[in-house]
């Protein structure tokens, strides 16, 4: 594979070479991971700094409803949008359903959209460990927006908001004994909730359900980060494409008063450290899937099973005979 190549096609802003990049860095062989490294390398500080939004929610909250409309009223705008979806994987086969395409019919047909399904394979909480190489490569090929879509199972809205600008939570109209169901770690990372189906028969309770989240983060600690207002709730209708501008709106507003007041790019610097250190903490891992630390931990594995030694113990053992530790 020609990197030089990939890269200047990425750059023309080649859809099939960004799809076949995106392939690459998803890729767990070694060579390609090589490789992956060296065109990453060659894109860096090329492109623009597209704007990151982290989008989570339960199944069922109308999230790729809510991707679609707000995707397709961006390309309105000009906006060239890329939405990088991570589909649940199969814990036992590997598979996933990667079904995101057929649920936004619009947007994958929109020549100034892209959309990308990746399978979660089993990462933590359901994000992809390469989805932020995949930002970064969307970032090359000149998109805008790139909405980043969670499964919303938990623990994926943490790295989620580790490689985003922005984070929405969407959230479907409920009583008030659902605001308990919500963690305060999610509300406490949300920048905008955005209650959604505010239509229809539904319209008045997502009006209550909006009120009761912005009476909840009125209580938690204000942020650095956050101008006077936010974080905020607002009701939208993806199903009718009501409320979609003004949340557009909240979010420019936000995204420039960071970007005024030096959150922005601060953010951006504490993210790399991050990404950084969980590099350096995978590859200490698949260090301990090799040969011969393998069979090192086989080893210890059976002697805490027979009851030889603590699992404290046995761990001390291996960090320092093994690793160095």
């Amino acid at each position: 594979m020609d990197i030089t190549q990939m890269r200047d096609r990425i750059l023309k802003q080649d859809r099939r070479a960004l799809a076949r990049a995106i392939t690459l860095v998803e890729s767990g062989r070694a060579d390609h991971r090589a490789q992956a490294s060296e065109l990453l390398e060659a894109l860096r500080g090329s492109g623009k700094q597209a704007l990151r939004i982290g989008l989570s929610g339960t199944p069922g909250v109308g999230k790729s409803t809510f991707i679609e409309s707000f995707g397709m009223m961006l390309t309105e705008k000009g906006l060239r949008v890329a939405v990088l979806a991570v589909d649940p994987s199969s814990a036992r086969s590997g598979g996933s359903i990667l079904g995101d395409k057929t649920r936004m019919e619009q947007l994958s047909r929109n020549p100034n959209a892209f959309i990308r399904p990746s399978p979660s394979q089993s990462h933590l909480g359901g994000v992809a460990r390469r989805t932020r190489e995949a930002v970064a490569l969307c970032e090359a090929a000149g998109f805008d927006v790139i909405l980043i879509e969670t499964v919303g199972v938990g623990q994926s809205e943490t790295v989620v908001a580790e490689m985003s600008d922005l984070f929405m939570l969407l959230l479907a109209p409920a009583g008030g004994d659902e605001l308990q169901g919500v963690k305060r770690g999610i509300m406490e990372m949300a920048d905008i909730i955005l209650v959604n189906k505010a239509d229809g028969d539904l319209k008045a309770t997502a009006m209550r359900t909006c009120a009761d989240y912005a009476g909840a983060l009125r209580l938690l600690r204000k942020r650095p980060q956050d101008p006077e207002g936010f974080p905020k709730a607002m009701t939208v209708s993806a199903l009718q494409e009501d409320g979609l501008e003004t949340a557009w709106g909240e979010m420019t507003t936000l995204v420039d008063w960071r970007r005024d007041n030096g959150h922005w790019d601060a953010r951006r610097a504490a993210q790399a450290r991050y990404w950084f250190e969980e590099e350096v903490r995978q590859g200490l891992l698949a260090k301990l899937r090799q040969s011969p630390a393998r069979e090192v931990m086989a080893a210890l594995a059976l002697e805490v099973e027979d009851g030889e030694t603590t699992p404290s113990l046995a761990a001390q053992r291996m960090l320092e005979e093994h690793l160095g530790g």
